[in-house]
Protein backbone atom coordinates (compact mmCIF):
# COMPACT_ATOMS: atom_id res chain seq x y z
CA UNK A 1 0.00 0.00 0.00
CA UNK A 2 1.39 3.37 -1.04
CA UNK A 3 -0.32 6.26 0.78
CA UNK A 4 0.68 9.70 2.04
CA UNK A 5 0.39 8.76 5.71
CA UNK A 6 2.31 9.50 8.90
CA UNK A 7 0.39 7.07 11.10
CA UNK A 8 -2.82 5.20 10.27
CA UNK A 9 -4.48 6.31 13.51
CA UNK A 10 -3.84 9.97 12.74
CA UNK A 11 -5.05 10.11 9.13
CA UNK A 12 -8.45 11.67 9.89
CA UNK A 13 -7.15 14.13 12.49
CA UNK A 14 -4.36 15.39 10.29
CA UNK A 15 -6.54 15.56 7.18
CA UNK A 16 -9.18 17.59 9.04
CA UNK A 17 -6.50 19.96 10.33
CA UNK A 18 -5.29 20.50 6.78
CA UNK A 19 -8.82 20.98 5.49
CA UNK A 20 -9.63 23.59 8.12
CA UNK A 21 -6.37 25.45 7.51
CA UNK A 22 -6.83 25.44 3.72
CA UNK A 23 -10.40 26.75 3.97
CA UNK A 24 -10.15 28.94 7.05
CA UNK A 25 -12.27 31.62 5.39
CA UNK A 26 -15.22 29.19 5.26
CA UNK A 27 -14.93 26.68 8.14
CA UNK A 28 -13.52 26.13 11.60
CA UNK A 29 -12.88 22.91 13.51
CA UNK A 30 -15.33 22.29 16.32
CA UNK A 31 -14.67 21.39 19.92
CA UNK A 32 -12.12 18.57 20.30
CA UNK A 33 -12.04 18.37 16.48
CA UNK A 34 -15.28 16.39 16.52
CA UNK A 35 -16.89 18.33 13.67
CA UNK A 36 -16.41 21.06 11.09
CA UNK A 37 -18.74 24.06 11.14
CA UNK A 38 -19.38 27.22 9.19
CA UNK A 39 -17.18 30.08 10.28
CA UNK A 40 -20.06 32.54 10.01
CA UNK A 41 -23.46 31.40 11.28
CA UNK A 42 -26.78 32.99 10.35
CA UNK A 43 -29.09 33.75 13.23
CA UNK A 44 -32.54 32.17 13.13
CA UNK A 45 -31.75 29.88 10.20
CA UNK A 46 -32.43 26.14 10.25
CA UNK A 47 -29.07 24.49 10.93
CA UNK A 48 -28.25 21.68 8.49
CA UNK A 49 -25.95 18.93 9.78
CA UNK A 50 -24.75 15.83 8.00
CA UNK A 51 -21.94 13.37 8.43
CA UNK A 52 -20.73 9.85 7.97
CA UNK A 53 -17.61 7.81 7.69
CA UNK A 54 -14.51 9.48 6.28
CA UNK A 55 -13.19 8.33 2.93
CA UNK A 56 -15.93 9.96 0.85
CA UNK A 57 -14.37 13.42 0.62
CA UNK A 58 -15.33 16.09 -0.16
CA UNK A 59 -18.61 14.74 1.26
CA UNK A 60 -19.55 16.04 3.86
CA UNK A 61 -17.06 18.58 5.21
CA UNK A 62 -16.45 19.98 1.73
CA UNK A 63 -20.09 21.05 1.59
CA UNK A 64 -20.05 23.14 4.78
CA UNK A 65 -20.61 26.79 4.05
CA UNK A 66 -23.07 29.31 2.66
CA UNK A 67 -25.96 27.63 0.88
CA UNK A 68 -25.31 24.10 2.12
CA UNK A 69 -24.38 22.60 5.49
CA UNK A 70 -23.77 24.36 8.78
CA UNK A 71 -21.76 21.45 10.17
CA UNK A 72 -20.39 18.05 9.21
CA UNK A 73 -19.39 15.19 11.50
CA UNK A 74 -16.68 12.87 10.15
CA UNK A 75 -16.29 9.37 11.56
CA UNK A 76 -13.32 7.12 11.06
CA UNK A 77 -12.91 5.68 7.55
CA UNK A 78 -16.23 4.09 6.51
CA UNK A 79 -17.43 4.27 10.14
CA UNK A 80 -20.35 6.31 11.42
CA UNK A 81 -19.63 9.35 13.58
CA UNK A 82 -20.71 9.03 17.19
CA UNK A 83 -23.84 10.59 18.75
CA UNK A 84 -21.76 12.91 20.92
CA UNK A 85 -20.10 14.34 17.79
CA UNK A 86 -23.50 15.08 16.28
CA UNK A 87 -24.90 16.51 19.50
CA UNK A 88 -21.86 18.78 19.90
CA UNK A 89 -22.21 19.98 16.33
CA UNK A 90 -25.92 20.71 16.82
CA UNK A 91 -25.22 22.70 19.97
CA UNK A 92 -22.52 24.70 18.18
CA UNK A 93 -24.55 25.73 15.13
CA UNK A 94 -28.19 25.87 16.28
CA UNK A 95 -29.18 29.53 16.27
CA UNK A 96 -32.92 29.58 16.83
CA UNK A 97 -34.29 27.76 13.79
CA UNK A 98 -33.85 24.15 14.91
CA UNK A 99 -31.64 21.44 13.46
CA UNK A 100 -32.16 19.26 10.39
CA UNK A 101 -30.03 16.12 10.18
CA UNK A 102 -29.41 14.81 6.66
CA UNK A 103 -28.57 11.13 7.05
CA UNK A 104 -27.45 8.53 4.50
CA UNK A 105 -29.37 5.29 4.91
CA UNK A 106 -26.79 3.14 6.67
CA UNK A 107 -27.67 1.38 9.89
CA UNK A 108 -24.88 2.96 11.94
CA UNK A 109 -25.56 6.48 10.68
CA UNK A 110 -29.32 6.20 11.23
CA UNK A 111 -28.94 4.78 14.73
CA UNK A 112 -26.36 7.32 15.87
CA UNK A 113 -28.24 10.30 14.46
CA UNK A 114 -31.36 9.04 16.27
CA UNK A 115 -29.41 8.94 19.51
CA UNK A 116 -28.05 12.42 18.87
CA UNK A 117 -31.58 13.72 18.33
CA UNK A 118 -32.55 12.38 21.75
CA UNK A 119 -29.75 14.47 23.28
CA UNK A 120 -30.79 17.66 21.50
CA UNK A 121 -31.94 20.70 23.41
CA UNK A 122 -33.60 22.29 20.38
CA UNK A 123 -36.17 21.13 17.81
CA UNK A 124 -34.70 18.43 15.56
CA UNK A 125 -35.88 16.79 12.33
CA UNK A 126 -34.17 14.49 9.87
CA UNK A 127 -34.14 13.46 6.22
CA UNK A 128 -32.84 10.00 5.28
CA UNK A 129 -31.38 9.66 1.79
CA UNK A 130 -31.77 6.35 -0.06
CA UNK A 131 -31.18 7.11 -3.72
CA UNK A 132 -29.17 4.02 -4.75
CA UNK A 133 -31.25 1.82 -7.07
CA UNK A 134 -28.68 -0.99 -7.22
CA UNK A 135 -29.95 -3.14 -4.35
CA UNK A 136 -32.80 -3.04 -1.86
CA UNK A 137 -30.62 -4.23 1.03
CA UNK A 138 -26.86 -4.19 1.40
CA UNK A 139 -24.06 -5.00 3.81
CA UNK A 140 -24.61 -1.97 6.03
CA UNK A 141 -28.15 -0.91 5.23
CA UNK A 142 -31.74 -2.00 5.59
CA UNK A 143 -33.35 -0.63 2.47
CA UNK A 144 -31.63 1.37 -0.21
CA UNK A 145 -28.28 3.03 0.38
CA UNK A 146 -27.80 6.77 0.49
CA UNK A 147 -25.10 7.77 -1.99
CA UNK A 148 -24.35 10.80 -4.22
CA UNK A 149 -27.97 11.98 -4.18
CA UNK A 150 -27.20 13.14 -0.63
CA UNK A 151 -25.26 16.02 -2.18
CA UNK A 152 -28.36 17.12 -4.12
CA UNK A 153 -30.46 17.10 -0.96
CA UNK A 154 -27.82 19.11 0.91
CA UNK A 155 -27.60 21.69 -1.88
CA UNK A 156 -31.31 22.26 -2.43
CA UNK A 157 -32.32 22.19 1.23
CA UNK A 158 -29.31 24.32 2.07
CA UNK A 159 -30.48 26.98 -0.36
CA UNK A 160 -33.99 26.85 1.09
CA UNK A 161 -32.71 27.19 4.65
CA UNK A 162 -30.59 30.14 3.58
CA UNK A 163 -33.77 31.79 2.28
CA UNK A 164 -35.54 31.32 5.60
CA UNK A 165 -37.69 28.20 5.25
CA UNK A 166 -38.61 26.75 8.62
CA UNK A 167 -37.63 23.35 9.95
CA UNK A 168 -40.69 21.42 8.82
CA UNK A 169 -40.62 22.99 5.35
CA UNK A 170 -36.94 22.06 5.00
CA UNK A 171 -37.66 18.49 6.08
CA UNK A 172 -40.49 18.10 3.58
CA UNK A 173 -38.34 19.59 0.82
CA UNK A 174 -35.51 17.17 1.61
CA UNK A 175 -37.87 14.21 1.40
CA UNK A 176 -39.25 15.50 -1.90
CA UNK A 177 -35.78 15.87 -3.41
CA UNK A 178 -34.75 12.42 -2.19
CA UNK A 179 -37.90 10.91 -3.72
CA UNK A 180 -37.03 12.56 -7.05
CA UNK A 181 -33.45 11.22 -7.07
CA UNK A 182 -31.94 7.96 -8.30
CA UNK A 183 -28.29 6.84 -8.43
CA UNK A 184 -26.23 3.87 -9.52
CA UNK A 185 -22.48 3.24 -9.46
CA UNK A 186 -19.93 1.02 -11.16
CA UNK A 187 -16.45 0.06 -9.94
CA UNK A 188 -13.42 -0.84 -12.02
CA UNK A 189 -11.18 -1.44 -8.99
CA UNK A 190 -11.56 -1.76 -5.24
CA UNK A 191 -10.58 0.88 -2.72
CA UNK A 192 -7.92 0.34 -0.05
CA UNK A 193 -8.81 1.31 3.52
CA UNK A 194 -5.60 2.56 5.20
CA UNK A 195 -6.12 0.48 8.35
CA UNK A 196 -6.58 -2.67 6.26
CA UNK A 197 -3.67 -2.04 3.93
CA UNK A 198 -5.12 -4.13 1.11
CA UNK A 199 -8.02 -3.85 -1.38
CA UNK A 200 -11.50 -4.44 0.03
CA UNK A 201 -12.34 -6.83 -2.81
CA UNK A 202 -10.72 -8.21 -5.93
CA UNK A 203 -11.73 -7.61 -9.54
CA UNK A 204 -10.15 -9.29 -12.52
CA UNK A 205 -8.50 -7.17 -15.21
CA UNK A 206 -11.53 -7.66 -17.46
CA UNK A 207 -14.24 -7.34 -14.76
CA UNK A 208 -16.33 -4.55 -13.25
CA UNK A 209 -18.84 -4.38 -10.39
CA UNK A 210 -22.21 -3.02 -11.51
CA UNK A 211 -24.17 -1.33 -8.73
CA UNK A 212 -21.28 -1.09 -6.26
CA UNK A 213 -21.74 0.76 -2.95
CA UNK A 214 -19.57 3.66 -1.81
CA UNK A 215 -17.88 1.46 0.81
CA UNK A 216 -17.09 -1.24 -1.72
CA UNK A 217 -20.22 -3.24 -0.93
CA UNK A 218 -21.29 -5.74 -3.60
CA UNK A 219 -23.55 -4.47 -6.36
CA UNK A 220 -26.14 -6.10 -8.59
CA UNK A 221 -23.68 -8.25 -10.45
CA UNK A 222 -20.07 -8.68 -11.51
CA UNK A 223 -19.82 -8.38 -15.28
CA UNK A 224 -17.21 -8.22 -18.05
CA UNK A 225 -15.73 -4.76 -18.62
CA UNK A 226 -17.15 -3.25 -21.78
CA UNK A 227 -17.13 0.04 -23.70
CA UNK A 228 -18.14 3.25 -21.89
CA UNK A 229 -21.23 3.71 -24.06
CA UNK A 230 -22.56 0.29 -23.05
CA UNK A 231 -21.80 0.92 -19.37
CA UNK A 232 -23.70 4.22 -19.61
CA UNK A 233 -26.61 2.48 -21.37
CA UNK A 234 -26.87 -0.03 -18.52
CA UNK A 235 -26.67 2.70 -15.87
CA UNK A 236 -29.26 4.85 -17.64
CA UNK A 237 -31.57 1.86 -18.01
CA UNK A 238 -31.34 1.04 -14.29
CA UNK A 239 -32.23 4.63 -13.35
CA UNK A 240 -34.99 4.99 -15.96
CA UNK A 241 -36.57 1.67 -15.00
CA UNK A 242 -36.69 2.72 -11.38
CA UNK A 243 -38.34 6.03 -12.23
CA UNK A 244 -40.96 4.21 -14.30
CA UNK A 245 -43.07 6.68 -16.24
CA UNK A 246 -41.51 9.72 -14.52
CA UNK A 247 -39.29 11.72 -16.89
CA UNK A 248 -38.66 15.31 -17.91
CA UNK A 249 -36.17 18.02 -16.91
CA UNK A 250 -33.46 16.77 -14.58
CA UNK A 251 -30.07 17.24 -13.04
CA UNK A 252 -27.37 14.79 -14.14
CA UNK A 253 -24.51 14.35 -11.67
CA UNK A 254 -21.60 12.19 -12.81
CA UNK A 255 -19.51 11.46 -9.75
CA UNK A 256 -16.05 9.93 -9.56
CA UNK A 257 -15.14 7.49 -6.80
CA UNK A 258 -11.67 8.91 -6.22
CA UNK A 259 -9.48 6.99 -8.66
CA UNK A 260 -11.05 8.00 -11.98
CA UNK A 261 -9.43 10.76 -14.08
CA UNK A 262 -11.57 13.76 -14.94
CA UNK A 263 -11.17 13.06 -18.65
CA UNK A 264 -13.01 9.74 -18.14
CA UNK A 265 -15.75 11.36 -16.04
CA UNK A 266 -16.56 13.79 -18.85
CA UNK A 267 -16.51 10.94 -21.34
CA UNK A 268 -19.04 9.13 -19.14
CA UNK A 269 -21.10 12.30 -18.85
CA UNK A 270 -21.31 12.44 -22.64
CA UNK A 271 -22.41 8.81 -22.85
CA UNK A 272 -24.92 9.13 -19.99
CA UNK A 273 -26.35 12.37 -21.37
CA UNK A 274 -27.01 10.64 -24.69
CA UNK A 275 -28.46 7.51 -23.10
CA UNK A 276 -30.77 9.40 -20.73
CA UNK A 277 -32.09 11.84 -23.34
CA UNK A 278 -32.88 8.88 -25.59
CA UNK A 279 -35.13 7.70 -22.75
CA UNK A 280 -37.05 10.96 -22.46
CA UNK A 281 -35.03 12.82 -19.84
CA UNK A 282 -34.04 16.43 -20.51
CA UNK A 283 -30.72 17.35 -18.94
CA UNK A 284 -31.42 20.82 -17.57
CA UNK A 285 -28.58 21.01 -15.03
CA UNK A 286 -25.31 19.12 -14.69
CA UNK A 287 -22.38 18.53 -12.36
CA UNK A 288 -19.25 16.45 -12.98
CA UNK A 289 -16.50 15.67 -10.50
CA UNK A 290 -15.23 13.44 -7.72
CA UNK A 291 -17.59 14.64 -5.00
CA UNK A 292 -18.79 11.52 -3.16
CA UNK A 293 -15.77 9.26 -3.30
CA UNK A 294 -14.68 5.87 -2.01
CA UNK A 295 -11.06 6.59 -1.18
CA UNK A 296 -9.06 5.53 -4.26
CA UNK A 297 -11.66 3.39 -6.02
CA UNK A 298 -11.72 3.63 -9.80
CA UNK A 299 -15.29 3.96 -11.02
CA UNK A 300 -18.15 6.41 -11.14
CA UNK A 301 -21.79 6.89 -10.33
CA UNK A 302 -24.66 8.58 -12.11
CA UNK A 303 -27.31 10.51 -10.20
CA UNK A 304 -30.49 11.87 -11.77
CA UNK A 305 -32.82 14.27 -9.93
CA UNK A 306 -36.09 15.27 -11.56
CA UNK A 307 -36.43 19.05 -11.43
CA UNK A 308 -39.34 21.45 -11.34
CA UNK A 309 -38.99 25.24 -11.42
CA UNK A 310 -38.56 25.50 -7.65
CA UNK A 311 -35.84 22.87 -7.49
CA UNK A 312 -34.00 24.49 -10.40
CA UNK A 313 -34.01 27.82 -8.54
CA UNK A 314 -32.71 26.17 -5.39
CA UNK A 315 -30.00 24.31 -7.30
CA UNK A 316 -28.95 27.54 -9.01
CA UNK A 317 -28.91 29.54 -5.75
CA UNK A 318 -25.51 30.85 -4.59
CA UNK A 319 -23.24 28.43 -2.76
CA UNK A 320 -19.81 28.94 -1.24
CA UNK A 321 -18.15 25.84 0.18
CA UNK A 322 -14.76 24.22 -0.22
CA UNK A 323 -16.07 21.84 -2.90
CA UNK A 324 -18.92 23.75 -4.57
CA UNK A 325 -18.94 27.45 -5.39
CA UNK A 326 -21.14 29.43 -7.72
CA UNK A 327 -23.28 32.55 -7.85
CA UNK A 328 -21.24 34.51 -5.29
Amino acid sequence: MKKFINAVDEVITESLAGFAAAHADIVVLGTEKKFVRRRTLKRGKVALISGGGSGHEPLHAGFVGHGMLDAACPGQVFTSPTPDQMAAAAQAVESGGGVLYIVKNYEGDVMNFEMAAELAESPVARVITDDDVAVEKSTWSTGRRGVAGTLVVEKTVGAAAERGLDLEACRLLGERVNAATRSIGVALTSCTVPAAGKPTFQLGEAEMEFGVGIHGEPGRRRVPLTAANQIAEDMAAAIANDFGARKGPCLLLVNGFGGTPTIELYLMYHSLHTALEARGFVIARSLVGSLVTSLDMAGCSATVTLLDDELMRLWDAPVHTAALRWGM
